[in-house]
């Protein structure tokens, strides 16, 4: 427990100038799906309150394992304004997904003024050249995933 709380005060100050973050659990564990709103709170008490939040059930690999089903993954994003995937970290599904759709949010929040790009407290920073997509796709081709997770 003093470990977990050692870590705690660590993760805090990555919450400080972040636009975005993902909150993952482990689909096979129930006991880490139950926390979430835990570390949901720790995130929404630290960080900006417009930060987005893309909340992942990760092993969708091993679905016979499950002991999360992704309808409770998706009740508890959607009740909490969340993105939500499943991905497996093993196999790369959804893992690239999870990171464009996030940076998408992001910067739909920028684009409606949300967040001001120019003030780097917002946690954005802006860069110089093409923004390359998913697989190494330039200008918004989007790449086609499927798989365990769909």
């Amino acid at each position: 427990q003093a470990g977990q709380e050692s870590f705690r005060s660590i993760t805090r100050s990555y919450y400080r100038g972040a636009a975005g973050a993902l909150l993952v659990y482990d689909i096979t564990r129930r006991e880490t799906f139950n926390h979430l709103a835990s570390w949901l709170e720790d995130a929404r008490q630290h960080a900006n309150p417009n930060m987005t939040i893309m909340l992942i059930g990760n092993k969708c690999d091993l679905s016979h394992r499950r002991a999360v089903s992704k309808e409770e993954g998706e009740q508890f994003a959607k009740e909490n304004g969340l993105l939500f995937l499943e991905a497996s970290a093993r196999t790369a599904q959804n893992v690239e997904e999870a990171f464009v759709k996030t940076a998408a949010k992001i910067l739909q929040n920028i684009q409606e003024g949300v967040f001001d790009a120019s003030n780097e407290s917002s946690g954005i920073k802006i860069g110089y050249g093409r923004a390359q997509g998913p697989s190494g796709a330039r200008d918004g081709a989007v790449a086609q995933s499927g798989g365990c997770c769909g």
